[in-house]
């Protein structure tokens, strides 16, 4: 299916009347908080976003995800510095950035550069020889050069093009879009000093690179590096797991007082670039005949959390001789981390947890203390409060780390739940509170050793 960049004028939006500064192309969670924050700093941006629903809500100063601070920028800067259209201008400002999602499609195992061909493609109509195009979307490495570039040169011989990649997370993202380094780097030393001085009006650092490709490089080895570190938690933890050892004692003692670099804690790693991204480097270095053999294990081991947590309480409920059909189910947390806090459910572990435990045709309750309850809903589970998910359950799955849970009367919720239950606490958050020897309960986390 096409990815087309509305150039028509049917949208009722209108562009200030002060010249822009910059446009800014994809209002995801990349692109509107980039877009804030330039408007923040008293330049003229132009928010362009093909989705009118999301358009309007940005039009009306609601934001369509969650983001600390951000619907105050929003709001405040609304038609004031940033306007936002589903219509891409007909003269664009002398800056263009491409905020654009690149997803991995998974039954090619390629990048899905369908939004990033359109944009480029409505945006090389435009340009001049003065236009700088940034390209901030995480992409495979050379794909600047290979895909961005030829279209831009279709109409500019030798135009300006830059990647400086976005590095900020969810939760954090206005805070450290100031104050972590700035990577620069350009087709040629014009677009790189564009590059440079765009960015120094809102970070206080930025490192001119020596390459389009060193640039995309480092933001994938950035996410994979951490993706790999994690990895090796929850080596620690499958490993203990087999041995009936107990990781948490193993790690918490290892990194005691210990000059190294510490070992991570187990837990489930989600999110749109930790999933993504070492695929689009293992992607980049296959077509040059090389797959790095620790990135691919790391993946296989992280990808593996969801269905060993799921395998591990329908085998203890089998075990007590409860029918999964008939089983009430409470998972909590779909967001895929709870801090900092976030509604991003891409690549949480909710999704292949309902899907597992689907297929064994339990009644499936759901709560997050961000996500909307539509978005629960849109997954075939019935949003409930904490206490209702708890009330009468078979199992409870605490699927991320939010800091409310600290705030809930475990003790209380437990004893709400029906004979033999299961609580699954894949991040430890009530380990202190609750004794895993304890008859009532069969609590279970991945830094655990073997449950009963």
């Amino acid at each position: 299916m096409a990815v087309n960049i509305n150039t028509s004028d049917t949208s009722v939006n209108r562009y200030t009347e002060q010249q822009p500064d910059i446009c800014v192309v994809g209002l995801g969670f990349v692109g509107l908080t980039l877009a804030a924050t330039f408007a923040a700093s008293d330049k003229n941006v132009i928010g362009y976003e093909q989705n009118a629903h999301v358009c309007d809500m940005l039009n009306q100063g609601q934001v369509h995800f969650f983001e600390a601070g951000l619907p105050e920028i929003v709001q405040k800067k609304l038609n004031q510095g940033l306007t936002i259209s589903n219509v891409l201008p007909d003269v664009l400002p002398s800056t263009v950035i491409v905020c654009v999602g690149t997803p991995m499609n998974d039954s090619t195992g390629q990048p899905d550069l369908r939004q990033l061909e359109s944009a480029v493609t409505a945006i090389a109509e435009r340009i001049t020889p003065e236009t700088l195009v940034i390209v901030r979307s995480t992409v495979a490495v050379g794909t600047s050069r290979k895909l961005v570039l030829p279209r831009l040169r279709q109409k500019v011989a030798e135009p300006l093009l830059a990647f400086c990649p976005e590095r900020t997370i969810q939760g954090k993202a206005l805070a450290e879009l100031r104050s972590l380094p700035q990577i620069i780097s350009g087709v040629n030393e014009a677009s790189v000093v564009r590059a440079r001085e765009l960015f120094t009006k809102i970070v206080g650092q930025t490192i001119t690179v020596s390459s389009l490709e060193t640039a995309e490089m480092i933001k994938l080895i950035c996410n994979t590096h951490t993706d790999l570190i994690y990895g090796f938690g929850n080596e620690v933890a499958m490993m203990a797991h087999a041995l009936g050892l107990d990781a948490h004692e193993l790690i918490t003692t290892a990194n005691l007082d210990y000059p190294r670099p510490d070992l991570c804690k187990p837990g489930f790693v989600g999110g749109s670039c930790l999933t993504k991204d070492p695929y689009l480097l293992m992607y980049s270095t296959q077509q040059h005949q090389y797959t790095p053999p620790m990135v691919a294990a790391s993946r296989k081991v992280n990808e593996a959390i969801p269905q060993m947590m799921v395998e591990q309480v329908i085998t203890s409920l089998q075990a007590s001789g409860k029918d999964i059909a008939q089983a009430k189910i409470f998972i909590s947390g779909f967001a895929y981390k709870g801090y900092p806090e976030t509604s991003d459910m891409r690549g949480s572990a909710v999704t292949p947890v309902v899907s597992m435990l689907r297929s064994y045709g339990a009644t499936l309750f759901g709560h997050d203390y961000i996500v909307p309850l539509e978005q629960i809903q849109a997954l075939g589970v019935q949003p409930v409060s904490i206490a209702e998910g708890f009330a009468d359950a078979d199992a409870v799955f605490i699927l991320n780390d939010h800091h409310r849970y600290q705030e809930e009367n475990i003790q209380a919720l437990v004893a709400r739940m029906r004979r033999q239950p299961v609580l699954f606490d894949s991040w430890g958050i009530f380990a202190a509170r609750l004794n895993h020897r304890q008859e009532e309960i069969n609590y279970m986390r991945l830094s655990w050793k073997n449950a009963r």
